[in-house]
């Protein structure tokens, strides 16, 4: 079961119809993140993959942040709540602990992301930097508030985009716009953000929680075992073969036709009513 309340650096609320809400609570530093809330996020992430009462994850933040990237004030260590795992050393005290660090800690949580069948929302309700950018990337779905802005600019500290940011936008945008966005170091407005593809919609500030909880719960409401599988079968048709696609979507539609949802949904259909999916999800047949 997914565990609720205030942790270190960010808090999770379970909202009906099965809506985990995880909102960065650190706004006086910019909801910087750092190994510890990291690793708590890819728990919490795990638990809401385990959860059956969790269908959607929205990730949003605090103040005037999103996520403004990795806290390296030293700060962070200061940050007060209850941590979801026992700590251990963050790495990067040498070239090969830098690597083991990457891989092992700060990259897990985007992957955690991608990873998780359920789908996830980025609320962007401000800055979101290098680490938050791909962060929010990493999501299924971003909306974002007028005041976001999105970038990495890491050139400005002789650091590299290193938690997948450069692949993420590579997909999105391609190779000629990342190495703009990049290179030039670029911190795009939200509407900038729309017009290259990077959120899906911007609303104005104060209709932002309004908006991702109405998306979430429309998505909630949806057929979640069909909608899992669509998800990874979208991810995975990124690196197939048109006929390696065709043979993996066929392989989870043998599990989707014969599901309950799947006959609620040609009842309704054929009774001119809408849909009552996820019956299963309350232990009806």
């Amino acid at each position: 079961m997914m565990q609720t309340g205030a942790f270190t650096g960010f808090e999770v609320e379970l909202r009906e119809p099965g809506i985990a809400w995880i909102e960065f609570n650190t706004p006086e530093r910019l909801n910087g993140l750092t190994q510890a809330i990291k690793r708590d996020l890819v728990e919490t992430i795990t638990q809401a993959q385990m959860d059956n009462k969790v269908r959607v994850l929205v990730f949003t933040g605090q103040g005037r942040a999103f996520c403004a990237g990795d806290d390296i004030s030293g700060q962070g260590k200061a940050i007060g709540g209850e941590p979801l795992v026992p700590p251990i050393p963050p790495g990067h005290d040498s070239d090969i602990g830098t690597y083991e660090g990457l891989r092992v800690l700060s990259q897990t949580l985007n992957t955690a992301i991608r990873s998780c069948d359920k789908i996830s929302i980025a609320a962007v309700n401000g800055v979101a930097i290098q680490t938050g950018m791909s962060m929010a990337l990493s999501c299924d779905f971003r909306i974002a508030a007028e005041s976001a802005r999105l970038g990495s600019a890491t050139l400005r500290f002789g650091l590299l985009p290193d938690e997948g940011g450069q692949y993420l936008l590579v997909q999105m945008i391609g190779v000629p716009r990342t190495l703009d966005f990049l290179i030039n170091k670029k911190i795009a407005t939200a509407e900038e953000c729309l017009d290259l593809g990077l959120v899906h919609e911007v609303v104005p500030n104060d209709d932002l929680q309004t908006r991702a909880m109405a998306f979430a719960t429309e998505i909630a409401n949806g057929p979640q075992v069909a909608t899992r599988l669509l998800k990874r079968s979208i991810y995975n048709a990124y690196d197939l073969s048109w006929e390696q696609s065709l043979d993996e979507i066929a392989a989870k539609t043998a599990v989707s036709d014969h599901h309950a949802d799947a006959r609620e949904g040609g009842l309704a259909f054929r009774e001119k009513r809408n849909p009552d999916f996820n019956s299963w999800l309350s232990g009806e047949s």
